[in-house]
């Protein structure tokens, strides 16, 4: 599933909610992946500070 840019999204694994950003690729096994670039704007370790994360597009959900 692809996400629009400014959607809020859920990694069901980590529990982390964050902004849409863009979008990026890394090769992971020699096979091209996207990845999703996502604003995390709190985490549980580190109240104040901002983080952005890119992982792979189906680790995450839309936040409905």
């Amino acid at each position: 599933m692809m996400f629009n840019i400014d959607e809020y999204v859920l990694n069901p694994r980590t529990g982390q909610v964050g902004k849409v950003i863009g979008y990026g690729h890394e090769i992971i096994n020699n096979v091209y992946t996207i990845t999703l670039k996502v604003l995390i704007a709190k985490t549980a370790n580190s109240s104040n500070r901002i983080l952005v994360l890119e992982d792979i597009v189906s680790a995450w959900i839309l936040m409905s």
